[in-house]
Protein backbone atom coordinates (compact mmCIF):
# COMPACT_ATOMS: atom_id res chain seq x y z
CA UNK A 1 0.00 0.00 0.00
CA UNK A 2 2.31 3.08 -1.24
CA UNK A 3 0.75 6.37 -0.33
CA UNK A 4 -0.80 7.86 -3.98
CA UNK A 5 -0.19 11.06 -4.03
CA UNK A 6 3.60 9.86 -4.56
CA UNK A 7 4.88 8.82 -8.05
CA UNK A 8 6.32 5.66 -7.78
CA UNK A 9 10.01 6.46 -8.67
CA UNK A 10 9.76 9.27 -5.83
CA UNK A 11 8.31 6.72 -3.51
CA UNK A 12 11.62 4.25 -4.17
CA UNK A 13 13.65 7.39 -3.12
CA UNK A 14 11.82 8.19 -0.14
CA UNK A 15 11.97 4.61 1.02
CA UNK A 16 15.75 4.28 0.08
CA UNK A 17 16.59 7.56 2.22
CA UNK A 18 14.55 6.18 5.03
CA UNK A 19 16.13 2.91 6.51
CA UNK A 20 14.45 0.51 8.34
CA UNK A 21 14.69 1.49 11.85
CA UNK A 22 16.72 -0.27 14.08
CA UNK A 23 15.09 1.08 17.69
CA UNK A 24 10.99 2.17 18.02
CA UNK A 25 11.73 6.16 17.76
CA UNK A 26 12.80 5.17 13.95
CA UNK A 27 10.13 6.20 11.42
CA UNK A 28 10.65 3.03 9.72
CA UNK A 29 10.17 0.69 12.26
CA UNK A 30 6.83 0.17 12.68
CA UNK A 31 5.61 -1.01 9.38
CA UNK A 32 2.29 -2.30 9.12
CA UNK A 33 0.28 -0.69 6.54
CA UNK A 34 -2.97 -1.31 7.93
CA UNK A 35 -2.25 1.50 10.78
CA UNK A 36 -3.15 4.85 10.03
CA UNK A 37 -5.65 7.74 11.28
CA UNK A 38 -8.90 6.25 9.47
CA UNK A 39 -7.55 2.70 11.26
CA UNK A 40 -7.56 4.52 14.56
CA UNK A 41 -10.35 6.54 13.91
CA UNK A 42 -12.68 4.06 14.03
CA UNK A 43 -11.71 2.43 16.84
CA UNK A 44 -11.58 5.83 19.04
CA UNK A 45 -15.02 6.60 18.19
CA UNK A 46 -16.45 3.32 19.37
CA UNK A 47 -14.33 3.64 22.51
CA UNK A 48 -16.00 7.12 23.18
CA UNK A 49 -19.33 5.58 23.42
CA UNK A 50 -18.36 2.67 24.74
CA UNK A 51 -16.18 3.54 27.78
CA UNK A 52 -18.84 6.86 28.20
CA UNK A 53 -21.67 4.08 28.92
CA UNK A 54 -19.15 2.17 31.29
CA UNK A 55 -17.76 5.62 33.17
CA UNK A 56 -21.79 6.07 33.67
CA UNK A 57 -22.85 2.56 34.94
CA UNK A 58 -19.65 2.18 37.09
CA UNK A 59 -20.61 5.67 38.60
CA UNK A 60 -24.13 4.24 39.25
CA UNK A 61 -22.44 1.12 40.76
CA UNK A 62 -21.20 2.99 43.24
CA UNK A 63 -24.36 5.00 44.22
CA UNK A 64 -25.99 1.72 44.47
CA UNK A 65 -23.71 1.05 47.53
CA UNK A 66 -25.12 4.38 49.72
CA UNK A 67 -21.65 4.95 50.20
CA UNK A 68 -22.56 8.23 52.22
CA UNK A 69 -24.53 6.04 54.67
CA UNK A 70 -22.16 4.29 56.62
CA UNK A 71 -18.31 3.97 56.35
CA UNK A 72 -19.03 0.00 56.22
CA UNK A 73 -20.41 1.09 52.53
CA UNK A 74 -17.86 3.11 51.81
CA UNK A 75 -14.37 1.74 50.62
CA UNK A 76 -12.92 4.59 49.72
CA UNK A 77 -12.70 6.92 52.83
CA UNK A 78 -10.42 9.41 51.53
CA UNK A 79 -12.05 9.93 48.22
CA UNK A 80 -12.45 13.81 48.68
CA UNK A 81 -14.29 15.32 45.48
CA UNK A 82 -14.31 12.25 43.74
CA UNK A 83 -16.70 10.30 45.66
CA UNK A 84 -19.58 13.01 45.28
CA UNK A 85 -23.31 11.38 46.08
CA UNK A 86 -26.28 12.53 44.61
CA UNK A 87 -28.89 10.28 45.57
CA UNK A 88 -30.16 7.24 47.79
CA UNK A 89 -30.31 4.28 45.82
CA UNK A 90 -34.18 3.22 44.16
CA UNK A 91 -35.71 -0.06 45.28
CA UNK A 92 -37.35 0.32 41.70
CA UNK A 93 -37.64 -0.92 39.38
CA UNK A 94 -36.15 -4.58 41.24
CA UNK A 95 -33.69 -4.92 38.21
CA UNK A 96 -31.98 -1.97 38.24
CA UNK A 97 -28.67 -3.01 39.32
CA UNK A 98 -29.04 -6.13 37.13
CA UNK A 99 -29.45 -4.14 34.42
CA UNK A 100 -26.47 -1.53 34.82
CA UNK A 101 -23.81 -3.67 35.96
CA UNK A 102 -24.95 -6.50 33.38
CA UNK A 103 -24.32 -3.39 30.82
CA UNK A 104 -21.21 -2.15 33.02
CA UNK A 105 -18.87 -5.65 32.86
CA UNK A 106 -20.84 -7.24 29.41
CA UNK A 107 -19.92 -3.97 27.76
CA UNK A 108 -16.27 -3.26 29.26
CA UNK A 109 -15.56 -7.64 27.99
CA UNK A 110 -16.61 -7.17 24.73
CA UNK A 111 -14.35 -4.04 24.53
CA UNK A 112 -10.91 -5.31 25.13
CA UNK A 113 -10.78 -6.47 21.56
CA UNK A 114 -11.30 -3.02 20.53
CA UNK A 115 -8.90 -1.09 23.48
CA UNK A 116 -6.07 -3.88 22.58
CA UNK A 117 -6.50 -2.48 18.60
CA UNK A 118 -6.56 0.97 19.93
CA UNK A 119 -3.36 1.06 21.67
CA UNK A 120 -1.51 -1.21 19.17
CA UNK A 121 -2.80 1.73 16.46
CA UNK A 122 -0.86 4.29 18.47
CA UNK A 123 1.91 2.64 20.08
CA UNK A 124 4.70 4.51 17.52
CA UNK A 125 3.77 7.86 18.99
CA UNK A 126 4.54 6.26 22.65
CA UNK A 127 7.93 6.68 21.27
CA UNK A 128 7.76 9.28 19.11
CA UNK A 129 10.49 12.39 18.81
CA UNK A 130 11.10 14.39 20.11
CA UNK A 131 8.65 14.28 23.40
CA UNK A 132 6.78 17.66 22.77
CA UNK A 133 6.80 19.77 19.67
CA UNK A 134 4.40 22.36 21.29
CA UNK A 135 2.17 23.02 23.94
CA UNK A 136 -0.93 20.58 22.57
CA UNK A 137 1.18 18.32 21.43
CA UNK A 138 2.67 17.98 25.21
CA UNK A 139 -0.49 17.92 26.24
CA UNK A 140 -1.71 15.81 23.97
CA UNK A 141 1.39 13.01 24.70
CA UNK A 142 0.70 13.16 28.66
CA UNK A 143 -3.20 12.24 27.90
CA UNK A 144 -2.37 9.61 25.75
CA UNK A 145 0.48 7.85 28.02
CA UNK A 146 -1.95 8.38 30.81
CA UNK A 147 -5.00 6.78 28.54
CA UNK A 148 -2.71 3.68 28.35
CA UNK A 149 -1.85 3.02 31.46
CA UNK A 150 -5.35 3.79 32.95
CA UNK A 151 -7.05 1.90 30.20
CA UNK A 152 -4.62 -1.48 30.86
CA UNK A 153 -4.92 -0.94 34.55
CA UNK A 154 -9.14 -0.30 34.38
CA UNK A 155 -9.62 -3.39 32.20
CA UNK A 156 -7.04 -5.95 33.95
CA UNK A 157 -8.74 -5.11 37.24
CA UNK A 158 -12.31 -5.18 35.70
CA UNK A 159 -11.65 -8.38 33.92
CA UNK A 160 -9.61 -9.85 37.34
CA UNK A 161 -12.76 -8.94 39.35
CA UNK A 162 -15.39 -10.84 36.93
CA UNK A 163 -13.02 -13.53 36.68
CA UNK A 164 -13.09 -13.53 41.30
CA UNK A 165 -9.36 -13.66 41.02
CA UNK A 166 -8.39 -11.75 43.90
CA UNK A 167 -5.13 -11.01 43.02
CA UNK A 168 -4.48 -7.16 43.58
CA UNK A 169 -2.65 -5.44 45.61
CA UNK A 170 -4.67 -3.70 47.46
CA UNK A 171 -9.06 -4.00 47.72
CA UNK A 172 -10.40 -4.01 44.14
CA UNK A 173 -12.39 -1.03 45.09
CA UNK A 174 -10.39 1.68 45.70
CA UNK A 175 -7.94 0.57 43.02
CA UNK A 176 -10.84 -0.05 40.23
CA UNK A 177 -12.43 3.59 42.06
CA UNK A 178 -9.44 5.95 41.81
CA UNK A 179 -7.83 4.45 38.44
CA UNK A 180 -11.32 5.07 36.74
CA UNK A 181 -10.94 8.99 37.74
CA UNK A 182 -7.55 8.95 36.26
CA UNK A 183 -8.43 6.87 33.17
CA UNK A 184 -11.44 9.26 32.75
CA UNK A 185 -9.59 12.17 32.77
CA UNK A 186 -7.05 11.21 30.53
CA UNK A 187 -10.11 9.89 27.99
CA UNK A 188 -11.84 13.22 28.13
CA UNK A 189 -8.43 15.28 27.42
CA UNK A 190 -7.31 12.95 24.69
CA UNK A 191 -11.13 13.21 22.90
CA UNK A 192 -11.15 17.04 23.16
CA UNK A 193 -7.71 16.88 21.76
CA UNK A 194 -8.66 14.27 18.60
CA UNK A 195 -11.92 13.99 18.46
CA UNK A 196 -12.26 16.67 15.25
CA UNK A 197 -9.15 14.58 13.57
CA UNK A 198 -11.08 11.35 14.17
CA UNK A 199 -14.79 12.77 12.85
CA UNK A 200 -12.82 14.64 9.93
CA UNK A 201 -11.11 11.38 8.73
CA UNK A 202 -14.16 9.29 9.17
CA UNK A 203 -16.08 11.58 6.37
CA UNK A 204 -13.68 10.42 4.29
CA UNK A 205 -13.75 7.04 4.95
CA UNK A 206 -14.32 6.31 0.97
CA UNK A 207 -11.62 8.45 -0.04
CA UNK A 208 -8.85 6.26 -1.48
CA UNK A 209 -6.31 8.91 -0.24
CA UNK A 210 -4.19 8.71 2.67
CA UNK A 211 -5.34 11.63 5.12
CA UNK A 212 -3.29 14.82 5.54
CA UNK A 213 -0.60 14.34 7.91
CA UNK A 214 -0.96 10.62 8.62
CA UNK A 215 1.34 10.65 11.24
CA UNK A 216 0.65 7.18 12.19
CA UNK A 217 1.05 5.60 9.02
CA UNK A 218 4.15 3.93 7.95
CA UNK A 219 6.27 5.58 5.57
CA UNK A 220 8.05 2.33 4.46
CA UNK A 221 4.61 0.07 4.88
CA UNK A 222 5.42 -3.92 4.61
CA UNK A 223 3.39 -6.13 1.67
CA UNK A 224 -0.22 -6.03 3.53
CA UNK A 225 -1.45 -9.47 4.84
CA UNK A 226 -4.91 -8.28 5.57
CA UNK A 227 -7.10 -5.01 4.75
CA UNK A 228 -7.83 -2.38 7.43
CA UNK A 229 -11.38 -3.51 6.85
CA UNK A 230 -10.31 -6.69 7.49
CA UNK A 231 -8.57 -6.00 10.92
CA UNK A 232 -11.33 -4.24 11.71
CA UNK A 233 -13.65 -7.48 11.21
CA UNK A 234 -11.15 -9.18 13.10
CA UNK A 235 -11.38 -6.70 16.05
CA UNK A 236 -15.39 -6.87 15.64
CA UNK A 237 -15.76 -10.53 15.61
CA UNK A 238 -13.43 -10.95 18.59
CA UNK A 239 -15.95 -8.11 20.98
CA UNK A 240 -18.96 -10.43 19.47
CA UNK A 241 -17.15 -13.45 20.60
CA UNK A 242 -16.63 -12.19 24.04
CA UNK A 243 -20.00 -10.56 24.14
CA UNK A 244 -21.61 -14.12 23.09
CA UNK A 245 -19.60 -15.68 25.93
CA UNK A 246 -20.44 -13.63 28.79
CA UNK A 247 -23.81 -11.75 28.60
CA UNK A 248 -25.51 -15.04 29.37
CA UNK A 249 -24.71 -15.24 32.84
CA UNK A 250 -27.29 -12.17 33.63
CA UNK A 251 -29.77 -14.36 32.67
CA UNK A 252 -31.43 -18.11 33.23
CA UNK A 253 -32.21 -21.04 31.24
CA UNK A 254 -30.13 -22.16 27.82
CA UNK A 255 -28.63 -18.45 27.41
CA UNK A 256 -27.07 -18.94 30.54
CA UNK A 257 -25.07 -22.04 29.31
CA UNK A 258 -23.57 -19.67 26.67
CA UNK A 259 -21.41 -18.11 28.89
CA UNK A 260 -18.75 -20.09 28.62
CA UNK A 261 -15.74 -18.00 29.96
CA UNK A 262 -17.60 -16.12 33.08
CA UNK A 263 -17.84 -17.60 36.47
CA UNK A 264 -21.38 -18.49 37.25
CA UNK A 265 -22.40 -19.45 33.51
CA UNK A 266 -22.74 -22.39 32.21
CA UNK A 267 -25.04 -24.99 33.51
CA UNK A 268 -26.98 -24.26 36.62
CA UNK A 269 -25.94 -25.68 39.83
CA UNK A 270 -27.76 -28.51 40.26
CA UNK A 271 -31.62 -28.95 40.38
CA UNK A 272 -34.28 -27.80 42.77
CA UNK A 273 -35.68 -24.58 44.28
CA UNK A 274 -32.02 -23.11 45.85
CA UNK A 275 -30.08 -24.31 42.97
CA UNK A 276 -28.91 -20.84 41.99
CA UNK A 277 -26.31 -18.84 41.84
CA UNK A 278 -24.34 -17.71 44.76
CA UNK A 279 -20.75 -16.09 45.46
CA UNK A 280 -19.71 -17.47 49.03
CA UNK A 281 -20.65 -20.69 50.53
CA UNK A 282 -20.92 -21.54 54.35
CA UNK A 283 -17.70 -23.29 54.57
CA UNK A 284 -15.66 -21.08 52.72
CA UNK A 285 -16.24 -17.97 55.30
CA UNK A 286 -15.95 -20.31 58.31
CA UNK A 287 -19.88 -20.62 59.30
CA UNK A 288 -19.87 -24.09 61.09
CA UNK A 289 -23.19 -25.83 61.40
CA UNK A 290 -22.85 -25.41 65.26
CA UNK A 291 -23.46 -21.58 65.31
CA UNK A 292 -26.40 -21.83 62.66
CA UNK A 293 -28.76 -24.61 64.85
CA UNK A 294 -31.88 -24.17 66.40
CA UNK A 295 -30.18 -24.13 69.86
CA UNK A 296 -27.56 -21.54 69.62
CA UNK A 297 -28.31 -18.89 66.95
CA UNK A 298 -30.17 -15.78 67.49
CA UNK A 299 -30.93 -12.52 65.99
CA UNK A 300 -30.61 -9.48 68.06
CA UNK A 301 -33.04 -6.62 67.01
CA UNK A 302 -31.98 -3.33 68.50
CA UNK A 303 -33.56 0.13 67.82
CA UNK A 304 -34.42 3.30 69.92
CA UNK A 305 -37.18 1.11 72.63
CA UNK A 306 -34.43 -1.70 73.32
CA UNK A 307 -32.93 -4.92 72.44
CA UNK A 308 -34.99 -8.17 71.66
CA UNK A 309 -33.18 -11.41 70.84
CA UNK A 310 -35.41 -13.89 68.34
CA UNK A 311 -34.67 -17.65 67.50
CA UNK A 312 -35.72 -18.44 64.05
CA UNK A 313 -38.94 -20.08 65.69
CA UNK A 314 -39.94 -16.75 67.19
CA UNK A 315 -39.13 -15.03 63.57
CA UNK A 316 -41.50 -17.74 62.09
CA UNK A 317 -44.62 -16.77 64.35
CA UNK A 318 -44.44 -13.01 63.37
CA UNK A 319 -46.17 -12.23 59.95
CA UNK A 320 -44.42 -13.53 56.45
CA UNK A 321 -44.61 -11.81 53.62
CA UNK A 322 -43.03 -12.94 50.40
CA UNK A 323 -41.20 -11.50 47.42
CA UNK A 324 -40.09 -12.23 44.27
CA UNK A 325 -36.24 -10.52 43.64
CA UNK A 326 -33.16 -11.45 41.51
CA UNK A 327 -29.44 -11.58 42.66
CA UNK A 328 -27.31 -9.19 41.09
CA UNK A 329 -23.90 -8.82 41.97
CA UNK A 330 -20.81 -6.09 40.68
CA UNK A 331 -19.07 -8.97 38.54
CA UNK A 332 -21.93 -8.70 36.56
CA UNK A 333 -23.54 -12.09 36.82
CA UNK A 334 -27.48 -12.25 38.46
CA UNK A 335 -30.16 -14.57 38.34
CA UNK A 336 -34.03 -13.84 37.81
CA UNK A 337 -36.45 -13.58 40.28
CA UNK A 338 -36.63 -15.61 43.23
CA UNK A 339 -39.60 -16.35 45.63
CA UNK A 340 -38.37 -15.08 49.31
CA UNK A 341 -40.51 -15.36 51.75
CA UNK A 342 -39.76 -14.44 55.55
CA UNK A 343 -40.16 -10.97 57.77
CA UNK A 344 -40.42 -7.41 56.24
CA UNK A 345 -37.33 -5.20 57.43
CA UNK A 346 -39.91 -2.43 58.41
CA UNK A 347 -41.81 -5.14 60.99
CA UNK A 348 -38.62 -5.72 62.48
CA UNK A 349 -38.06 -2.09 62.78
CA UNK A 350 -41.47 -1.42 64.76
CA UNK A 351 -40.81 -4.37 66.97
CA UNK A 352 -37.91 -2.40 68.47
CA UNK A 353 -39.44 1.12 68.57
CA UNK A 354 -39.69 2.32 64.99
CA UNK A 355 -43.27 2.22 64.15
CA UNK A 356 -43.79 5.95 63.04
CA UNK A 357 -41.58 4.75 59.89
CA UNK A 358 -38.48 2.55 59.79
CA UNK A 359 -35.03 4.05 59.71
CA UNK A 360 -31.72 3.06 58.36
CA UNK A 361 -30.11 -0.15 59.42
CA UNK A 362 -26.94 -1.69 60.20
CA UNK A 363 -26.77 -5.71 59.45
CA UNK A 364 -24.05 -7.60 60.67
CA UNK A 365 -23.28 -11.25 59.48
CA UNK A 366 -22.12 -14.69 61.28
CA UNK A 367 -19.05 -13.94 58.46
CA UNK A 368 -15.92 -12.80 60.03
CA UNK A 369 -13.91 -11.92 57.47
CA UNK A 370 -14.30 -10.39 54.39
CA UNK A 371 -15.17 -6.73 52.88
CA UNK A 372 -19.40 -6.76 53.81
CA UNK A 373 -19.91 -9.23 56.59
CA UNK A 374 -21.20 -5.75 57.85
CA UNK A 375 -23.77 -3.44 55.70
CA UNK A 376 -26.23 -0.87 56.04
CA UNK A 377 -29.38 -0.25 54.52
CA UNK A 378 -31.12 3.17 53.69
CA UNK A 379 -34.57 3.88 55.12
CA UNK A 380 -36.59 4.13 51.65
CA UNK A 381 -35.13 0.34 51.09
CA UNK A 382 -36.14 -0.66 54.55
CA UNK A 383 -39.33 0.79 54.37
CA UNK A 384 -39.52 -1.09 51.05
CA UNK A 385 -42.70 -3.80 51.71
CA UNK A 386 -40.57 -6.40 49.31
CA UNK A 387 -37.62 -6.06 51.61
CA UNK A 388 -37.37 -8.97 53.90
CA UNK A 389 -34.91 -10.68 56.44
CA UNK A 390 -36.09 -13.96 54.48
CA UNK A 391 -36.12 -17.53 55.81
CA UNK A 392 -37.75 -19.47 52.80
CA UNK A 393 -36.70 -19.22 48.70
CA UNK A 394 -38.54 -20.85 46.24
CA UNK A 395 -40.70 -22.33 48.86
CA UNK A 396 -38.38 -23.99 50.89
CA UNK A 397 -35.95 -23.37 53.86
CA UNK A 398 -32.52 -21.08 53.35
CA UNK A 399 -29.59 -23.62 52.22
CA UNK A 400 -26.81 -22.74 54.61
CA UNK A 401 -24.93 -21.44 51.18
CA UNK A 402 -28.59 -19.20 50.49
CA UNK A 403 -27.61 -17.99 54.37
CA UNK A 404 -29.86 -20.23 56.82
CA UNK A 405 -30.80 -18.98 58.94
CA UNK A 406 -31.95 -15.92 57.79
CA UNK A 407 -30.76 -13.33 55.35
CA UNK A 408 -31.46 -9.83 53.76
CA UNK A 409 -33.47 -9.56 50.49
CA UNK A 410 -33.34 -6.51 49.40
CA UNK A 411 -35.09 -4.74 45.84
CA UNK A 412 -32.34 -3.52 43.43
CA UNK A 413 -29.32 -3.52 45.89
CA UNK A 414 -25.89 -4.86 44.71
CA UNK A 415 -25.76 -8.36 46.29
CA UNK A 416 -23.25 -7.98 48.96
CA UNK A 417 -25.89 -5.68 50.77
CA UNK A 418 -27.91 -8.75 51.00
CA UNK A 419 -26.12 -10.18 53.96
CA UNK A 420 -26.26 -13.63 54.53
CA UNK A 421 -25.71 -15.31 57.96
CA UNK A 422 -27.76 -12.26 59.73
CA UNK A 423 -26.72 -12.37 63.41
CA UNK A 424 -27.29 -8.81 64.66
CA UNK A 425 -29.27 -5.32 63.41
CA UNK A 426 -29.29 -2.11 64.50
CA UNK A 427 -32.25 0.39 63.20
CA UNK A 428 -31.43 4.41 63.70
CA UNK A 429 -29.86 7.05 61.63
CA UNK A 430 -26.44 6.32 60.55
Amino acid sequence: MRDPRLPASRLSRVSRRLPRGRSPASPGFWRSPVRGLRFTSVLGVVLLGGITLLFVTGLLSYAAYNPGLSPVNDKTPDKGLLGFYLFSWPTDPVWLYRLTQGVHVTLGLALVPVLLAKLWSVVPKLFALPPARSLSHALERISLLLLVGGGLFEFTTGVLNVQLDYVFPGSFYPLHFYGAWVFIAAFVAHAVLRVPTAVRNLRHLRDEQRPEEDDLASPDPAPPTVSRRGALGLVGGGSLLLFVTTAGRSFDGPLRETAVLAPHGGPEPGTGPSAFQINKTAAGVGIRPAETGEDAWRLVVEGRAGTVRLARADLLRLPLHSSALPIACVEGWSTSDQWWRGVRLRDLAALVGHEDGPPDVFVESLQRHGAFRRAALRANQVADPRSLLALYVNGEPLTPDHGYPARVIVPAAPGVLNTKWVARMTFGDL
